[in-house]
């Protein structure tokens, strides 16, 4: 690849990566929060690992949501030991980095954002009880969570699951069996993504969101598909799952807009939880989190 084409990606994915910025106007309307202000649990969102999304940013919607609920929202910028996993019930991460693919260099290779002497860390803290909800989304995301996700049985594509209908949104329904009908979809009927990545799941994972008529592209460049980009059909993938571990609890997904409200591009269209359609995708979130937090 020329280094002038090179350059020319940088400064593209630069440029997209800063046509998404927070919807700081959005509120989530909760009526029944679990519990009052600021005394739940504490939830920790990760930002110490090149992460595309934070508190203090993309995912400032998010912490909204969910401090609506109760829970004290909180931001992580060091190393994940020990000492810090003691400080928090539930560690969000959501589209962690390396540090190789930071400042636009969405272009592989993609190495793990995480330490090996990390990844050992939470998983051991997860099997003692942790609670961890690991967000990667498509490429480069998913495959700088590749070796943190397979810790814990699942293996992340590193690609972009693009739905073959070519709709406007991405829909998982009850109704077609897309959408799980359980617990974490109590109240749920429909749910929307906005383009992401896909993961196989161990056996005692349940889904949540399982890819239908999608297909799965594995580009050396982020959004730069070519005639010999790999591909693959969906069918055995999800983009949603979750199950007890150990002592505690982890919830995979491969979108990560869908739990946030972005303005996206030169036109500020609304992206998340902010599209009327994906309306019911807060409720998700919050189902999620109470799951992660309870007991059982």
């Amino acid at each position: 690849m020329k280094p002038l084409f090179i350059l020319f990606l940088n400064l593209f994915s630069l440029w997209a990566a800063a046509q998404q910025v927070s919807d700081t106007a959005f509120n989530y309307p909760n009526p029944t929060p679990r519990r009052p202000s600021g005394s739940g649990s504490v939830v920790m969102v990760d930002a110490a690992h090149g992460n595309f999304h934070t508190l203090e940013g993309r995912y400032a919607p998010f912490g909204k949501v969910l401090t609506g609920d109760g829970f004290r929202v909180v931001s992580n910028t060091a190393r994940l030991d020990e000492a810090v996993l003691k400080t928090c019930r539930i560690l969000v991460v959501s589209n962690a980095l390396d540090t190789s693919n930071l400042g636009g260099r969405w272009l592989l290779p993609n190495p793990s954002a995480f330490s090996d002497s990390e990844i050992k860390t939470i998983h051991q803290w997860v099997k003692n009880g942790g609670r961890l909800l690991l967000i990667a989304d498509h490429m480069p995301f998913a495959g700088a969570s590749q070796a943190l996700a397979a810790s814990f049985g699942f293996e992340y594509l590193n690609c972009f699951a693009m739905d073959n209908r070519s709709r406007t949104l991405e829909r998982f329904y009850k109704s077609n069996q897309t959408l799980a009908d359980d617990l974490m979809t109590a109240g749920i009927d429909t749910i929307v993504t906005f383009t992401g990545s896909a993961f196989r799941m161990p056996k005692s994972a349940k889904p949540i969101l399982k890819l239908n008529n999608y297909t799965l592209l594995s580009p050396r460049v982020a959004w730069q598909f070519e005639e010999d980009t790999s591909a693959k059909s969906s069918e055995g993938y999800y983009q949603g799952a979750y199950m007890p571990y150990g002592k505690g609890k982890l919830v995979m997904m491969g979108e990560a807009a869908m739990f946030t409200a972005q303005l996206s591009g030169p036109n500020r269209a609304p992206t998340g939880l902010n599209v009327p359609a994906a309306r019911q995708n807060g409720q998700l979130l919050l189902n999620l989190i109470r799951w992660l937090d309870d007991e059982r």
